[in-house]
């Protein structure tokens, strides 16, 4: 079925049910009524491939990733579903994409290729080649996360610094004195992956404020390594009494390593920060953290790229999501060792 036929049935011309399907140009009241019932009796749907060449658009979003030969987060995976799901309400698709490495021309081929109206990107760091690129291309974009200078560009993205701060000052509050920050792996911290640097700083500022010693250590991105960096913690640092962190995936081992050394959660040690909800109400006991709200976020990375596919020139806008510390079981009071 197709709009020639619909004509013919409503007695119009092709251009008239053109104007009805894409609202480019106003049909009186009786012709529009004709024409829907038409098109409800024959149960018509727009050809999408059609309707994107006539806009001049692909109807497709780009979510770039990181690489597929590295496992994602959860809190990744979380992005990518609520990008997903955003972008079908407004009848979207979205094409994925993974950069760095051997794949970076997967991501040129995004840049070049016409093959989607705009780009969500994931992962920033602090200067990151795929801003530039994208940037220098004219292809619309949102960043899941910023730049050092994020300037000139729309974004959305948690704010870290201040999180793990207010993780710090409540474990202060708790009289905690020996606190340590469990990061990101030491590859990411090396590359200037935005949100390891960010708490890193929000770490160190607030420790400094309020008297603490701080102790910083990196963490893979899995539950080995979240055992293993926990076990070497307790180990070279026995007086830390509490940790905050940014890494969720290696959560369960870091509570493994705690069980393994006969330290009960929060009598004997203290963890703290920031994690997706299911993350931290999984945790025994629950979690006290900061809950990224996954689905807005997306939701509106999602929305921010369709104000700048429709409007070329409109001013970027950005927002920092600084969600409350949920206060759960996982902290208490120092221990009296």
């Amino acid at each position: 079925m197709n709009i020639g036929e619909i004509a013919r049935r409503a007695g119009v011309s092709r251009s008239t049910v053109s104007y009805v399907l894409s609202g480019k140009r106003s049909v009186s009241e009786a012709t529009r009524q004709r024409i829907q019932a038409v098109i409800d009796e024959l149960d018509y749907r727009p050809n999408a491939s059609a309707r994107a060449l006539k806009e001049g658009r692909t109807r497709t979003l780009g979510l770039v990733i990181p690489p597929a030969s590295q496992r994602l987060t959860d809190m990744q995976l979380g992005f990518v579903a609520s990008v997903v799901e955003a972008a079908a309400r407004h009848d979207l698709d979205v094409l994925l994409s993974p950069s760095g490495g051997d794949h970076d021309r997967s991501f040129e081929r995004i840049v070049t290729g016409r093959r989607v109206d705009g780009v969500v990107l994931m992962e920033i760091r602090l200067t990151d080649d795929r801003v530039t690129r994208l940037t220098r291309a004219g292809l619309p974009f949102v960043t899941i996360g910023r730049t050092a200078e994020p300037h000139g560009m729309s974004w959305i993205d948690i704010d870290y610094a201040g999180l793990i701060a207010r993780c710090v000052h409540h474990l202060a509050d708790l009289g905690h004195r020996q606190v340590a920050l469990v990061n990101r792996s030491a590859e990411l911290v090396a590359a200037g992956y935005g949100p390891s640097h960010r708490a890193l700083a929000g770490f160190r500022a607030a420790a400094a404020e309020r008297g603490l010693t701080g102790v910083e250590v990196c963490c893979g991105d899995d539950t080995a390594a979240g055992e293993a960096c926990v076990e070497q913690l307790l180990a070279t640092h026995p007086e830390v009494t509490a940790v905050a962190t940014i890494n969720e995936a290696a959560l369960p081992g870091m509570q493994r390593a705690l069980t393994g050394a006969g330290m009960s959660v929060p009598a004997d040690f203290s963890v703290t920060g920031v994690a997706a909800q299911h993350w931290a109400e999984d945790f025994r006991p629950p979690l006290t953290a900061a809950d990224v709200p996954m689905v807005e976020m997306g939701a509106e990375a999602v929305s921010l790229l369709l104000e700048s596919i429709a409007e070329r020139d409109a001013v970027p806008r950005h927002r920092l999501y600084s969600p409350p510390i949920s206060l759960r079981s996982s902290t208490g009071p120092v221990p009296v060792r």
